[in-house]
């Protein structure tokens, strides 16, 4: 079977009343550029999307699970051309325009983004939210954290190149797709560029949920960088609050004097110490599941002998913390069980027990996840 140069794939769920003009202008592109092209239609519906893509000659494929991400893995699986497309089968992307993303392919780059940013956003085919707090932030964040340089990070519609797609460790299933095929292009050095496209209202209520969309994409972003995102601000605040503890310490008199800017030192030490060893964990797991980047850091965490000595620094601490409480349980005990006043030392004790237990549990945590996966080294 002859190699098509172009193959367009389509996620669709329920798409009936759209899907039957969007394969008609595909096939209008086909046409006009004289290219042997296939259609795929990676179909969740339960109504006559299927039905009607066969009809009209598409090839459809059933993914096994739901999900934006699971249906693009499950079509580009099947997809065989030499320049690969994917769009909405929702018709809010005009197919017509097919030829404007190839045309960059054509000069070279790796991957087209069509910008509905730079292009043109008809009336209501984007909400305010979307087009102006949500999309910006998380396309700005994902600029800020992966060097990329882009308008709009998730366009459903793009072209790439067979070999550049061969490069995409891609296998999320959900909205989060979009930002793991950008992210996984940015790693790959691949060349990115972007093109204006004409973005439509539906016809169909959107299937879009803003809020947990969104987060999947901060989530997935955080879990591929969690050293900028988590561990980096929760060493600051840690550090932050353990150096005006002591520094309150040594000023003496702070029961009397600091004790509310003691507690809430108190309170950014342990909440900066619990950022810390939440992104060390992410960070860990990130690398076991082949997300994040094994840098000397995290590689020397995965290390059996490290993940004892993290262990024994949580017992020491907890045990520093337990002394401190026991101290202050004698002297109330010397005082005949009577009224005390150790708010500070208390403090200490309970700020170096809970760090000390959250370094036990993060090193539980990091070594179950290793000895899963069989990665823990003697």
């Amino acid at each position: 079977m002859d190699t098509p140069a172009l193959s367009v794939v389509l996620p669709a769920l329920n798409e009936e009343a759209t899907i039957g003009e969007c394969i008609r202008k595909i096939r209008r592109v086909f046409a006009d550029l004289g290219v042997d092209g296939e259609i795929i239609i990676a179909d969740s519906s339960d109504d006559r999307t299927a039905a009607i893509a066969r009809d009209l000659g598409a090839t459809v494929v059933r993914p096994k699970e739901k999900g934006y991400g699971n249906a693009y893995l499950a079509g580009l699986a099947c997809a065989r051309g030499r320049y690969i497309v994917i769009g909405d089968a929702d018709n809010t992307y005009d197919f017509l325009e097919i030829p404007r993303l190839l045309a960059p392919l054509d000069a070279g780059a790796d991957m087209v983004l069509g910008s509905r940013i730079r292009g043109e956003i008809r009336p209501g085919a984007m909400p305010a939210l979307h087009r102006y707090i949500g999309n910006p932030l998380l396309t700005r964040l994902l600029n800020r954290v992966f060097s990329t340089r882009i308008s709009d990070a998730h366009t459903g519609f793009r072209a790439f190149r067979r070999e550049a797609f061969d490069r995409l460790n891609l296998k999320t299933g959900g909205m989060e797709f979009a930002s793991e095929m950008i992210i996984e292009a940015a790693k790959a050095n691949l060349r990115i560029e972007e093109v204006p496209i004409t973005y439509s209202a539906r016809v169909t209520p959107s299937k879009l949920e803003s809020f947990s969309d969104g987060w999947r994409h901060v989530r997935f972003m955080l879990l591929y960088r969690p050293i900028p995102f988590v561990i980096v601000p929760g060493l600051i605040f840690a550090i932050f609050g353990f150096v005006l503890m002591v520094l309150f310490l040594f000023r003496g008199d702070v029961e009397t004097s600091f004790i509310h800017s003691f507690i809430l030192a108190a309170l950014f030490f342990l909440g900066g110490f619990q950022a810390l060893f939440a992104g060390v964990n992410i960070a860990v797991y990130s690398a076991v599941q082949g997300y994040g980047e094994v840098g000397p850091f995290i590689s020397r965490l995965m290390n059996y002998h490290s993940l004892e000595w993290e262990l024994l620094a949580g017992i020491l601490l907890m045990a520093a913390g337990g002394l401190v409480g026991f101290g202050i349980v004698r002297e109330w005990a010397a005082s005949g069980f009577g009224s005390l006043f150790q708010v500070a030392n208390a403090v200490w004790a309970l700020a170096l027990f809970l760090a000390g237990m959250q370094v036990v549990f993060s090193g539980i945590f990091t070594s179950m996840v290793l000895l899963k996966h069989g990665d823990e080294q003697g």
